[in-house]
């Protein structure tokens, strides 16, 4: 596959951006009792990606964050279950993207939720402790709570970058 010079510049920012985004994440402690809760914000990007440059770009983009981060700052379990949750939902929020009534926090918001049941499925597989099942409604409000920020964040940064485009492309 060849890709532009412009295109691939682009999908290097995108796929820094998610990288940096997910190792200060991982500086962040977020005490609430449950392994493993963050804030996703890499999911800005991803969700970013997947309007502005399609499915295949989200994919890759994706792919590379989680196995570049968990190569530089994690652990194979931690690229696992990375590789589960993001995969999830990146196809949960492929479809629900081709549904016109959800824009771009509410295809933010089924990945986060898609994320957190991915991961919890992959534990319940490799674990067999079926008291998991437990932390599902927890995984649901938070996925859906960080799925509605970074979706928001998502909106803005593409529609600024879109008005700029724009403004760009008529200067020519």
């Amino acid at each position: 596959m060849r890709l532009h010079t412009k295109k691939l510049a682009e999908y290097a920012c995108l796929l820094a951006f998610a990288m940096i985004v997910s190792y200060i994440e991982a500086l962040i402690p977020i005490p609430l009792g449950i392994p493993g809760v963050k804030l996703g914000l890499a999911n800005v990007a991803i969700v970013f990606c997947l309007y502005r440059t399609g499915i295949g770009g989200a994919f890759i983009i994706n792919i590379c964050r989680v196995l570049l981060c968990g190569l530089l700052f994690g652990n194979a379990y931690g690229v696992l279950y990375s590789l589960a949750g993001a995969v999830v939902s990146l196809l949960i929020m492929v479809c629900v993207k081709r549904i016109s009534a959800f824009g771009m926090v509410g295809v933010s918001i089924a990945g986060g939720v898609a994320h957190n049941i991915g991961q919890l499925l992959l534990a319940l597989g490799i674990t067999q402790v079926p008291v998991l099942w437990y932390y599902l409604p927890f995984l649901l409000v938070i996925g859906a709570l960080t799925g509605f920020l970074n979706g928001s964040l998502a909106n803005v940064i593409y529609k600024r970058i879109a008005k700029h485009t724009e403004l760009h492309d008529n200067e020519k």
